[in-house]
């Protein structure tokens, strides 16, 4: 009787010759392109069990296109939490795999089989979304033959292509509606400290901008050295736009203005000469009124303003060197501000939250108190919630920082009409809990999972009395668990 060989256990990556691994890194992508395919089919199926209202009050939304089924928006958040990511992320995923199932089958069936990278057939649902059902079809037929054997720039090009042709007169209209979309918006900041200053305007507004800075900058070049380059000189002069009184005194200081014309030339506006005259007349106190008035929140200790050596805080920017405060403070009139006392119970009886509380509130916290949810929000853009619902029946001092976190509007309305429970269980700690029974802790550290027994026992603690669980014990609950 021959005897069965023993099973082979696979070679390990550094153990693996030339062939073995470029064998695992086939099969590593593979298990990876079939892994987000599972992610897809998970969220999908969320949408099936979530696709029927509860009651006449829950919100139903349709994150795909035409033709894809509702899902309860209140449900998303949940899945959000299991997935550790913010809702928007998870409601695109939900919409993609909709898309894919419903309205593009066939690009689909080339997905699941792990032949192509799932994200280039989301983007392919993104860009096909605004097609009515039939027309989506067009886009599937083609980009299916194509998406396992092209390039991803290949593909989302007949995807684009593909669009135009099945629907010419919402392509158009979309032009349309894009010429008037214009903005000017900040990036987030670099680890560095830096931000980008994204602008779509018109072509000539953008090519007069372009001067000046560019006249700025040759100015800059005389006064800053040899050792800045022209588009370091840019961005400087870029930020002497915004200080208007000091702009003109340097392009006055280094332009040879002449002698004066006898005519003006007909381009300029008839109020530019009343308009110079009086600018020209003003006091150096009121052009300081021409500065741009705003507020911004910096938190910084005694020693590091003092030493000049350490981290500054700036709400809406993040974390900076404490040397590069000037550049961000520049010539600005500061008003210092006490640091509040957090150790100070302040509780009112009204429903409102005065600015004392949502200060303190907000210093506690740092922002959005939902799972997950990114500290990118500013103190001026959410909502201050009553952790525990307010009672207009109930005992004095129900809003205070012992009952009350910054959520943005939308996580806001999800928690107050989702089924979704949070108390605050210490000094910028919530505790929340999914309508399923996840049970999750927001705190400094981020966000946690916990086990219901964890929750239970932080849920029934009296007020006053805080729980805390070392790292240990979550890692050894969670896995028993």
């Amino acid at each position: 009787m021959t005897p069965t060989p023993l099973l082979q256990r696979p070679p390990v990556a550094d153990e693996a010759s030339a062939d073995q691994l470029l064998d695992l890194a086939t099969q590593a992508l593979t298990a990876r392109r079939l892994a987000e395919v599972t992610e897809i089919r998970l969220a999908i199926q969320w949408a099936v069990v979530h696709g029927h209202p509860q009651d006449s009050r829950d919100p139903m939304a349709t994150p795909g296109g035409d033709g894809t089924p509702t899902v309860r928006e209140h449900a998303i958040p949940e899945l959000a939490m299991a997935r550790e990511t913010h809702p928007a992320t998870t409601r695109a995923l939900i919409a993609d795999g909709l898309d894919l199932t419903h309205r593009l089958p066939l690009t689909w069936a080339v997905v699941s089989a792990g032949e192509c990278e799932p994200w280039v057939a989301r983007k392919v649902a993104v860009l096909s979304r605004s097609l009515l059902s039939e027309q989506a079809g067009r886009v599937d037929r083609a980009v299916a033959k194509a998406i396992s054997g092209h390039a991803p720039s290949t593909v989302l090009e007949i995807a684009r292509a593909k669009v135009i042709e099945a629907d010419p007169d919402t392509h158009r209209a979309e032009r349309e509606r894009r010429r008037h979309e214009r903005y000017v918006r900040l990036s987030r900041t670099d680890e560095h400290g830096y931000r980008h200053i994204l602008a779509r305007v018109t072509a000539g507004d953008a090519a007069w901008i372009d001067a000046m800075v560019d006249r700025v900058a040759d100015i800059l070049a005389t006064t800053h050295g040899a050792d800045h380059n022209h588009d370091e000189l840019r961005s400087l002069a870029l930020g002497w736009m915004a200080r208007p009184a000091e702009l003109i005194k340097l392009l006055l200081d280094h332009t040879d203005l002449g002698p004066e014309p006898d005519d003006r030339p007909r381009w300029v506006p008839e109020h530019t000469a009343a308009t110079l005259e009086k600018f020209c007349s003003l006091p150096a106190r009121r052009l300081e009124r021409l500065r741009n008035r705003g507020r911004l929140f910096v938190h910084i200790t005694d020693e590091a303003l003092r030493d000049g050596i350490g981290v500054a805080r700036v709400e809406g920017v993040g974390p900076i060197d404490v040397a590069q405060l000037h550049e961000v403070l520049g010539n600005a009139d500061v008003t210092v501000t006490p640091v509040l006392d957090l150790r100070m119970r302040r509780r009112v009886d009204a429903y409102e939250h005065p600015e004392i509380v949502k200060d303190h509130v907000w210093a506690q916290t740092g922002g959005d108190c939902s799972p997950f949810s990114p500290r990118t929000a500013t103190r001026d853009s959410v909502d201050y919630d009553h952790s525990t619902p307010y009672d207009d029946t109930g005992p004095p001092g129900q809003t205070g920082p012992h009952n009350s976190g910054p959520l943005r509007r939308s996580n806001h309305r999800w928690k107050t009409h989702g089924g979704y429970r949070c108390r605050v269980a210490g000094p910028g700690r919530h505790l929340w809990t999914t309508p399923h029974g996840l049970t999750l802790l927001v705190d400094h550290t981020g966000t946690r999972r916990l086990t219901r027994h964890q929750a239970e026992v932080m849920d029934d603690a009296p007020d006053g009395v805080e729980i805390y669980w070392t790292t240990a014990d979550l890692d050894r609950s969670l896995r028993l668990g």
